[in-house]
Protein backbone atom coordinates (compact mmCIF):
# COMPACT_ATOMS: atom_id res chain seq x y z
CA UNK A 1 0.00 0.00 0.00
CA UNK A 2 1.25 3.59 -0.92
CA UNK A 3 1.92 5.94 1.87
CA UNK A 4 -0.72 7.93 0.70
CA UNK A 5 -3.34 5.44 1.34
CA UNK A 6 -1.87 3.99 4.30
CA UNK A 7 -4.04 4.34 7.98
CA UNK A 8 -7.40 4.75 6.16
CA UNK A 9 -11.25 3.64 5.51
CA UNK A 10 -11.80 3.68 1.82
CA UNK A 11 -15.51 3.41 0.45
CA UNK A 12 -15.64 2.99 -3.08
CA UNK A 13 -18.04 2.40 -5.81
CA UNK A 14 -18.16 -0.47 -7.92
CA UNK A 15 -20.06 -1.01 -11.09
CA UNK A 16 -24.10 -1.36 -11.49
CA UNK A 17 -23.88 -3.02 -14.30
CA UNK A 18 -20.88 -3.11 -16.84
CA UNK A 19 -17.64 -3.79 -15.73
CA UNK A 20 -15.61 -1.20 -18.01
CA UNK A 21 -17.55 1.42 -14.98
CA UNK A 22 -14.79 0.93 -12.77
CA UNK A 23 -12.44 3.33 -12.22
CA UNK A 24 -8.47 3.07 -12.40
CA UNK A 25 -8.70 3.83 -8.48
CA UNK A 26 -10.83 1.04 -7.52
CA UNK A 27 -8.90 -1.40 -9.33
CA UNK A 28 -5.82 -0.64 -7.91
CA UNK A 29 -7.47 -0.30 -4.22
CA UNK A 30 -8.93 -4.09 -4.69
CA UNK A 31 -4.96 -4.89 -5.36
CA UNK A 32 -3.36 -3.26 -2.54
CA UNK A 33 -5.82 -2.52 0.17
CA UNK A 34 -4.55 -4.67 3.21
CA UNK A 35 -8.52 -5.56 3.89
CA UNK A 36 -10.95 -5.30 1.53
CA UNK A 37 -14.53 -5.79 3.43
CA UNK A 38 -17.22 -6.75 1.07
CA UNK A 39 -21.34 -7.22 1.02
CA UNK A 40 -20.49 -10.29 -0.68
CA UNK A 41 -17.28 -11.83 -0.88
CA UNK A 42 -17.84 -14.12 -3.46
CA UNK A 43 -18.94 -11.17 -5.97
CA UNK A 44 -16.18 -9.12 -5.06
CA UNK A 45 -14.08 -11.74 -6.52
CA UNK A 46 -15.80 -12.33 -9.71
CA UNK A 47 -15.41 -8.49 -10.39
CA UNK A 48 -12.00 -8.79 -10.00
CA UNK A 49 -11.76 -11.33 -12.07
CA UNK A 50 -13.59 -9.54 -14.72
CA UNK A 51 -11.18 -6.99 -14.08
CA UNK A 52 -8.42 -8.88 -14.51
CA UNK A 53 -7.46 -7.87 -11.09
CA UNK A 54 -5.64 -9.84 -8.31
CA UNK A 55 -7.19 -8.75 -4.18
CA UNK A 56 -3.38 -8.72 -2.65
CA UNK A 57 -5.45 -8.30 0.95
CA UNK A 58 -7.28 -10.39 3.00
CA UNK A 59 -11.53 -10.38 2.20
CA UNK A 60 -14.12 -10.22 4.64
CA UNK A 61 -18.05 -10.56 5.17
CA UNK A 62 -18.98 -7.12 5.21
CA UNK A 63 -23.16 -7.21 5.30
CA UNK A 64 -25.87 -6.08 6.92
CA UNK A 65 -26.26 -8.97 9.39
CA UNK A 66 -22.78 -9.02 10.36
CA UNK A 67 -22.03 -5.26 10.00
CA UNK A 68 -22.21 -4.48 13.70
CA UNK A 69 -19.53 -6.74 14.57
CA UNK A 70 -17.22 -6.13 12.17
CA UNK A 71 -16.66 -2.27 12.90
CA UNK A 72 -13.89 -2.91 15.82
CA UNK A 73 -11.87 -5.21 13.94
CA UNK A 74 -11.64 -3.14 10.17
CA UNK A 75 -11.49 0.09 12.56
CA UNK A 76 -8.06 -1.82 14.12
CA UNK A 77 -6.52 -2.41 11.12
CA UNK A 78 -6.87 0.87 10.02
CA UNK A 79 -5.38 2.40 13.61
CA UNK A 80 -2.25 0.09 12.55
CA UNK A 81 -1.56 1.60 9.48
CA UNK A 82 -3.44 -0.43 7.10
CA UNK A 83 -6.37 0.68 4.49
CA UNK A 84 -9.69 -1.15 4.82
CA UNK A 85 -11.19 -1.46 1.59
CA UNK A 86 -15.47 -0.69 1.99
CA UNK A 87 -17.32 -2.65 -1.04
CA UNK A 88 -20.91 -3.62 -2.14
CA UNK A 89 -22.68 -5.60 -4.80
CA UNK A 90 -23.05 -2.46 -6.89
CA UNK A 91 -23.00 1.50 -6.16
CA UNK A 92 -21.67 3.15 -3.03
CA UNK A 93 -21.37 1.68 0.28
CA UNK A 94 -23.42 3.42 2.96
CA UNK A 95 -26.40 4.04 0.13
CA UNK A 96 -29.14 1.04 0.90
CA UNK A 97 -26.31 -0.92 1.21
CA UNK A 98 -23.68 -1.68 4.33
CA UNK A 99 -21.26 0.93 5.35
CA UNK A 100 -23.10 3.76 7.54
CA UNK A 101 -22.35 1.73 11.12
CA UNK A 102 -18.98 1.34 10.13
CA UNK A 103 -18.08 5.46 8.60
CA UNK A 104 -19.85 6.34 11.62
CA UNK A 105 -17.83 4.75 14.30
CA UNK A 106 -14.53 5.75 12.06
CA UNK A 107 -15.48 9.27 12.52
CA UNK A 108 -16.32 9.39 16.26
CA UNK A 109 -13.15 7.52 16.53
CA UNK A 110 -11.12 10.29 14.75
CA UNK A 111 -10.11 7.45 12.11
CA UNK A 112 -9.25 8.58 8.74
CA UNK A 113 -12.79 8.15 5.96
CA UNK A 114 -12.03 8.59 2.01
CA UNK A 115 -13.87 7.96 -0.98
CA UNK A 116 -13.64 6.64 -4.17
CA UNK A 117 -16.64 7.54 -6.01
CA UNK A 118 -17.70 5.70 -9.05
CA UNK A 119 -21.00 4.48 -10.42
CA UNK A 120 -24.12 5.44 -8.53
CA UNK A 121 -27.95 4.00 -9.74
CA UNK A 122 -29.32 6.67 -7.86
CA UNK A 123 -27.78 9.69 -10.29
CA UNK A 124 -27.64 7.10 -13.33
CA UNK A 125 -31.37 7.31 -12.83
CA UNK A 126 -31.77 10.76 -11.95
CA UNK A 127 -29.83 12.00 -15.17
CA UNK A 128 -32.07 9.58 -17.94
CA UNK A 129 -34.99 9.90 -16.26
CA UNK A 130 -36.04 13.40 -18.30
CA UNK A 131 -37.70 14.84 -15.07
CA UNK A 132 -35.71 17.94 -13.12
CA UNK A 133 -32.39 17.44 -11.69
CA UNK A 134 -31.65 20.63 -9.91
CA UNK A 135 -33.02 19.58 -6.81
CA UNK A 136 -33.99 15.44 -5.57
CA UNK A 137 -34.32 13.66 -2.21
CA UNK A 138 -33.50 9.74 -2.60
CA UNK A 139 -36.12 7.93 -0.58
CA UNK A 140 -34.83 4.54 -0.64
CA UNK A 141 -36.86 1.59 -0.23
CA UNK A 142 -40.93 2.16 0.51
CA UNK A 143 -41.77 0.52 3.39
CA UNK A 144 -43.24 -2.66 2.52
CA UNK A 145 -46.19 -3.10 4.46
CA UNK A 146 -49.48 -0.75 2.35
CA UNK A 147 -50.51 0.87 5.51
CA UNK A 148 -47.03 2.56 6.19
CA UNK A 149 -46.38 2.82 2.70
CA UNK A 150 -49.52 4.24 1.89
CA UNK A 151 -48.61 6.94 5.29
CA UNK A 152 -44.80 7.62 4.13
CA UNK A 153 -45.97 8.52 0.59
CA UNK A 154 -48.91 11.21 1.77
CA UNK A 155 -45.98 12.88 3.52
CA UNK A 156 -43.96 13.53 0.70
CA UNK A 157 -47.23 14.18 -1.29
CA UNK A 158 -46.59 17.77 -1.58
CA UNK A 159 -42.67 17.30 -1.78
CA UNK A 160 -41.34 19.86 -4.72
CA UNK A 161 -37.93 17.75 -5.29
CA UNK A 162 -37.74 15.30 -7.71
CA UNK A 163 -38.14 11.98 -5.46
CA UNK A 164 -35.90 9.00 -6.32
CA UNK A 165 -36.67 5.07 -4.51
CA UNK A 166 -35.55 2.00 -5.11
CA UNK A 167 -38.14 -1.00 -5.59
CA UNK A 168 -38.02 -4.86 -5.75
CA UNK A 169 -39.43 -6.28 -8.93
CA UNK A 170 -41.86 -7.82 -7.49
CA UNK A 171 -43.60 -4.93 -5.83
CA UNK A 172 -43.19 -2.80 -8.36
CA UNK A 173 -47.14 -2.55 -9.93
CA UNK A 174 -48.09 -1.87 -6.10
CA UNK A 175 -45.91 0.45 -5.54
CA UNK A 176 -46.51 2.85 -8.60
CA UNK A 177 -50.25 2.07 -8.24
CA UNK A 178 -49.39 3.59 -4.23
CA UNK A 179 -47.71 6.39 -5.98
CA UNK A 180 -50.62 7.42 -8.40
CA UNK A 181 -52.81 6.60 -5.14
CA UNK A 182 -50.67 9.05 -3.48
CA UNK A 183 -49.72 11.83 -5.79
CA UNK A 184 -51.94 11.77 -8.58
CA UNK A 185 -52.18 9.38 -11.86
CA UNK A 186 -51.25 12.15 -13.84
CA UNK A 187 -47.64 13.18 -11.87
CA UNK A 188 -44.74 12.02 -14.45
CA UNK A 189 -42.31 9.54 -13.90
CA UNK A 190 -39.81 7.24 -14.81
CA UNK A 191 -39.02 3.70 -14.08
CA UNK A 192 -35.64 2.81 -14.59
CA UNK A 193 -35.01 -0.91 -14.88
CA UNK A 194 -31.12 -2.80 -15.38
CA UNK A 195 -28.97 0.28 -15.39
CA UNK A 196 -26.00 -0.51 -17.65
CA UNK A 197 -26.82 -3.42 -18.37
CA UNK A 198 -27.85 -5.65 -21.71
CA UNK A 199 -31.29 -5.16 -21.00
CA UNK A 200 -31.35 -1.42 -20.18
CA UNK A 201 -34.74 -0.13 -19.99
CA UNK A 202 -36.24 3.51 -19.01
CA UNK A 203 -40.04 4.27 -18.87
CA UNK A 204 -41.31 7.42 -18.81
CA UNK A 205 -44.90 8.17 -18.59
CA UNK A 206 -47.34 9.46 -15.89
CA UNK A 207 -47.65 7.61 -12.76
CA UNK A 208 -50.93 6.28 -13.73
CA UNK A 209 -49.66 4.91 -17.16
CA UNK A 210 -46.53 3.41 -15.57
CA UNK A 211 -48.81 1.47 -12.81
CA UNK A 212 -50.98 -0.18 -15.86
CA UNK A 213 -47.86 -0.75 -17.54
CA UNK A 214 -46.60 -2.77 -14.39
CA UNK A 215 -49.74 -4.69 -13.86
CA UNK A 216 -49.91 -6.27 -16.91
CA UNK A 217 -46.30 -7.87 -16.83
CA UNK A 218 -43.77 -9.77 -15.21
CA UNK A 219 -41.14 -7.28 -13.74
CA UNK A 220 -37.39 -8.06 -13.57
CA UNK A 221 -33.92 -6.65 -12.62
CA UNK A 222 -33.01 -3.98 -10.56
CA UNK A 223 -35.04 -0.76 -10.31
CA UNK A 224 -34.99 2.95 -10.01
CA UNK A 225 -38.24 4.64 -10.05
CA UNK A 226 -37.73 8.23 -10.15
CA UNK A 227 -40.89 10.91 -9.52
CA UNK A 228 -41.31 14.65 -10.71
CA UNK A 229 -41.68 16.66 -7.55
CA UNK A 230 -45.21 18.14 -6.80
CA UNK A 231 -46.15 21.08 -8.77
CA UNK A 232 -46.23 24.88 -7.38
CA UNK A 233 -48.89 25.18 -4.75
CA UNK A 234 -51.83 27.51 -5.54
CA UNK A 235 -51.42 31.12 -4.11
CA UNK A 236 -54.61 32.23 -2.10
CA UNK A 237 -57.73 30.25 -1.85
CA UNK A 238 -58.17 27.28 -3.57
CA UNK A 239 -60.47 27.81 -6.71
CA UNK A 240 -64.06 26.77 -5.99
CA UNK A 241 -64.48 25.08 -9.35
CA UNK A 242 -61.88 22.55 -7.89
CA UNK A 243 -63.61 22.16 -4.31
CA UNK A 244 -66.96 21.48 -6.78
CA UNK A 245 -65.08 18.77 -8.68
CA UNK A 246 -63.69 17.14 -5.28
CA UNK A 247 -67.69 17.23 -4.38
CA UNK A 248 -68.67 15.83 -7.14
CA UNK A 249 -66.78 12.78 -7.38
CA UNK A 250 -67.60 12.41 -3.67
CA UNK A 251 -71.05 12.50 -4.14
CA UNK A 252 -70.21 9.79 -7.34
CA UNK A 253 -68.97 7.36 -4.32
CA UNK A 254 -65.54 8.28 -4.42
CA UNK A 255 -63.69 8.77 -1.31
CA UNK A 256 -63.08 12.30 -0.39
CA UNK A 257 -59.39 11.61 0.43
CA UNK A 258 -59.10 9.66 -3.51
CA UNK A 259 -60.92 12.40 -4.99
CA UNK A 260 -58.51 15.41 -3.76
CA UNK A 261 -56.23 13.19 -5.08
CA UNK A 262 -56.97 12.85 -8.50
CA UNK A 263 -58.49 16.44 -8.87
CA UNK A 264 -54.78 17.94 -7.46
CA UNK A 265 -53.13 15.89 -9.94
CA UNK A 266 -55.13 17.20 -12.78
CA UNK A 267 -55.03 20.82 -11.74
CA UNK A 268 -51.73 21.04 -10.31
CA UNK A 269 -53.20 22.19 -6.79
CA UNK A 270 -51.79 21.55 -3.57
CA UNK A 271 -53.72 18.25 -2.20
CA UNK A 272 -53.64 19.38 1.56
CA UNK A 273 -55.44 22.94 0.72
CA UNK A 274 -57.30 21.29 -1.57
CA UNK A 275 -58.75 19.00 0.77
CA UNK A 276 -58.99 21.29 3.67
CA UNK A 277 -61.63 23.06 1.69
CA UNK A 278 -62.97 20.80 0.43
CA UNK A 279 -63.93 19.33 4.06
CA UNK A 280 -65.16 22.31 5.08
CA UNK A 281 -67.69 22.70 2.42
CA UNK A 282 -69.11 19.40 3.10
CA UNK A 283 -69.43 20.55 6.77
CA UNK A 284 -71.19 23.08 5.67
Amino acid sequence: MTSSDAGRLVLAATPIGDAEDASLRLRRLLAEADVVAAEDTRRTRDLARRLGVTIGGRVVSHHEHNEAGRVAELLEVVAGGGTVLVVTDAGMPAVSDPGYRLVTAAVAAGVPVTVAPGPSAVLAALAVSGLPTDRFAFEGFPPRRPGERARALAALADERRTLVFFEAPHRLGAFLAALAQAFGPERRAAVCRELTKTYEEVRRDTLGGLAAWAAAGEMRGEIVVVVAGAPDRMVGAVPGDLVARVLARVDAGERLKDAVAAVAGEAGAGKRDLYEAAAAARAR
